[in-house]
């Protein structure tokens, strides 16, 4: 038999996803839902609990709890990327008009908040073998972050890395300030002369760190997608690399795969 909370808290999650109370709505305080349901206050606390661990609500200091608004959610298919090479080589005031995150979300530009870092690193084990470059090899670590502008967690958590020597003749390319670059990753190889001829994606799931889970504001028990997506020219060579993780509760992969007639 279900405990008085886990009562509480199913009455609770039917009037949210039933539509009976609204996103953005402050449910009754404590004290009036103790008497609502004839319980101590501990106990429909134990109910609040359960209903944020489980995203459906949150609370605010000095406030109270409030129905959480669905988040933006984001559709990731594999055609994203003939989508951008078919960019790569627009004129800039067209590549300027949407980037990758609108595609997958259908929001604009101005809907979005941007943050990028760029740093230098040297290639370890891992990132050497992923490159095809020695050890040591220099690195421009790249580190990107978006937003909805009403939203304060951002859709993804995104590390990328370019070898310096295979980049460098466009110093613009090492440079953070000029992000967001406007047909992303393809038409900044472009500028260097290299064509992406095909893009390996590897997916996994696993639960999230702490750090992640806070970033992303993840509900508790909510796992992260992790993709590793490598960028080869068409000489075979491996000229991109990316880790990508993606909050589950926000994320749908969409493949397509698209075969030849007999």
């Amino acid at each position: 038999m279900p405990k008085a909370y886990e009562q509480i808290a199913d009455d609770l999650r039917r009037s949210i996803r039933e539509g009976e109370r609204k996103p953005g709505e402050r449910l009754p305080s404590e004290t009036r839902l103790a008497e609502h349901y004839r319980r101590s206050v501990p106990t429909v606390r134990d109910a609040l609990r359960l209903l944020r661990e489980e995203g459906l609500i949150e609370k605010v200091h000095g406030r109270g709890n409030f129905v959480r608004r669905a988040r933006t959610m984001a559709r990731r298919t594999n055609l994203r990327h003939q989508w951008e090479k078919d960019r790569a080589r627009e004129p800039v005031e067209k590549r300027a008009q949407t980037g990758a995150t609108e595609h997958d979300t259908g929001l604009e530009v101005d809907d979005l908040v941007f943050h990028a870092s760029y740093r230098e690193i040297a290639a370890g084990q891992d990132l050497a073998a992923s490159l095809g470059v020695p050890e040591g090899a220099a690195l421009v670590e790249r580190t990107y972050r978006t937003r909805c502008a009403t939203e304060t967690a951002p859709f993804s958590l995104v590390t990328s890395y370019l070898v310096r020597d295979m980049v460098a003749e466009n110093p613009d390319l090492l440079d953070e300030t000029k992000e967001p670059w406007p047909g992303g990753s393809q038409n900044q190889l472009h500028t260097v002369g290299i064509e992406v001829d095909r893009i390996e994606e590897r997916v996994t799931a696993r639960p999230p760190t702490p750090e992640e889970a806070e970033e992303l504001e993840l509900p508790r028990g909510t796992s992260v997608l992790v993709l590793r997506k490598t960028s080869y020219d068409i000489r075979g060579r491996v000229v991109g690399l990316s880790d990508i993780v993606l909050p589950g509760d926000r994320t749908e992969l969409l493949f397509t795969t698209p075969l030849e007639r007999w």
